[in-house]
């Protein structure tokens, strides 16, 4: 639900006609980022604090019953498909590259798979880069078995600078002072779920040693004038089975106002 101050801030940027080449998403970014290549501003908060209190979207009721914490058929094709639209052709139409992680639990590295047309599969890669692991059963796509790319690659600022985008704008969910820590309490439980695949058990043993490297690696970037980073002043306080839709329009707003107040730099950023 942090990635609800990611969809205040987007929709800030496509109320203002700010628009870039390309993009990546992981997890929740990859979830609600997307809608900024279908132009549909407003989507992400209207839907997350229509369906909160659905047990089919989000809750422990769906872990039970499903294997996911996250609704997979409602979250990935009704919701989409009926309940709220998404514009696949608006989507297709749009010149710009959306790229989505997800971390293949074979090997224990990341994916990145363009996204073409918004249609099922496009939809089931983004339902891969958001499965939590313990939250969410692994997706098997093709050759690949995937959950949430953030186990591999949280914030994905060397890929896109490796694809060419020399100015990148970066979206973090945390403020400047964060620094994660690791899962130690959650590794047992984690090793056996995940058993059989050592190689993904160990990126999530030393995930908060990627984390926090990438979160340096942005700063240089920051300060070299290479990157450009938007940050909630704050923790956002908010969990991931938050059902308040006022708690929900809080962290949102949060994103616009941060978003609105770096306009200026933003466009300035961009254009020089």
């Amino acid at each position: 639900m942090r990635g609800l101050f990611t969809a205040g801030v987007l929709d800030v940027f496509m109320e203002n006609g700010i628009t870039f080449d390309g993009a990546v998403g992981v997890s929740a970014g990859a979830c609600f980022g997307v809608n900024i290549k279908s132009h549909q501003i407003g989507r992400t908060i209207r839907y997350n604090k229509r369906f909160c209190e659905e047990w089919r979207y989000r809750s422990y009721r769906s872990l039970l019953l499903t294997g996911d914490l996250y609704g997979a058929d409602f979250c990935y094709h009704e919701l989409p498909d009926k309940l709220d639209i998404f514009d696949t052709d608006t989507f297709v139409n749009d010149p710009m590259e959306f790229y989505v992680v997800a971390t293949d639990c074979v090997k224990g590295e990341p994916v990145y798979h363009k996204m073409t047309d918004g249609g099922c599969e496009d939809l089931e890669w983004i339902r891969a880069s958001a499965s939590m692991p313990l939250a969410s059963k692994v997706v098997k796509l093709g050759e690949h078995h995937l959950l949430d790319g953030g186990i591999t690659d949280s914030i994905p600022l060397e890929f896109m600078e490796k694809q060419g985008y020399e100015k990148n704008v970066v979206i973090l969910t945390q403020p400047l002072s964060y620094v994660k820590h690791s899962y130690k309490k959650v590794m047992p439980l984690i090793k056996t779920t995940l058993h059989k695949y050592p190689n993904t058990i160990e990126r999530i043993r030393t995930r908060h040693l990627m984390y926090n490297a990438q979160t340096t690696y942005v700063k240089v970037r920051e300060e070299s004038g290479d990157a450009f980073v938007i940050r909630p002043p704050e923790a956002l306080g908010i969990g991931a089975l938050e059902k308040d839709s006022l708690q929900m329009q809080r962290v949102y707003d949060i994103g616009r106002d941060t978003a609105t107040s770096s306009l200026d730099a933003v466009r300035s950023f961009l254009d020089h």
